[in-house]
């Protein structure tokens, strides 16, 4: 049997994005999605919630097309795979750093936009000419 590495996350930017452009002129645009999970507790009938932080990077002309859209609390879904990649730090310890690299990116708007009749650009990897 074959292999599958895809993540599909829909959550809420914690910042804004980080845009770099690299000396190879090659352009990457980094953020933290948050994802969160609702539920009652069985026990207690308590709301409980917990969330979860994604590091999620994104690479060449799509970086640098949605790095402006890219704004905390904005709500997008992402579609790409998990990367692993490792460092060393200023004290010379292996760190090793687990983040989302994102084939796709579709900005989401909430019902008050479409009702303000604001209306943002859906962009995804396949509007952007590579």
């Amino acid at each position: 049997m074959g292999s599958l590495n895809r993540v599909i996350l829909v959550g809420n930017l914690g910042g804004d994005a980080e845009l770099k452009v690299l000396e190879s002129d090659n352009a990457v645009a980094s953020f933290n999605l948050a994802t969160s999970e609702r539920w009652t507790d069985k026990g207690s009938g308590e709301r409980k919630e917990k969330t979860d932080w994604h590091r999620i990077v994104v690479w060449g002309k799509q970086a640098t097309a949605l790095a402006e859209y890219l704004v905390k609390g904005k709500q997008v879904l992402v579609e790409g795979s998990l990367s692993t990649r490792s460092y060393d730090d200023k004290h010379g310890e292996r760190k090793y750093v687990t983040e989302v690299k994102a084939r796709s990116i579709v900005l989401l708007g909430s019902r008050s936009d479409e009702a303000e009749g604001s209306r943002e650009p859906v962009v995804t990897a396949d509007d952007i000419p590579f």
